[in-house]
């Protein structure tokens, strides 16, 4: 059996510890838009990592999918390495 409620009105709002929600959201967008996060990719691809871009789709007739993400093997040439399989 669980233990019984210890408190009887007092109750937590949970709160505790929880950053501004509204200012993480605007650091992930403006770093999702900035130079250094292509920067970062373009080094992680010339490393030969798995660089996922999200793109314009270019298939105008899905409109409930306006980007879509592709592989940058498939974007850019060159850089990166063939894994071997």
């Amino acid at each position: 059996m669980g233990k019984k409620k210890s408190r009887t009105s007092q109750t937590s709002t949970g709160t505790v510890g929880r950053s501004n929600q509204y200012a993480s959201k605007a650091k992930r967008r403006e770093y999702n838009q900035s130079v250094e996060r292509a920067n970062n990719q373009l080094a992680a691809f010339y490393r030969g990592r798995n660089v996922v871009l999200t793109v314009e789709n270019p298939n105008k007739n899905e409109t409930n999918k306006r980007y879509i993400r592709v592989n940058a093997r498939d974007v850019w040439s060159g850089g990166g390495k063939e894994k071997k399989r």
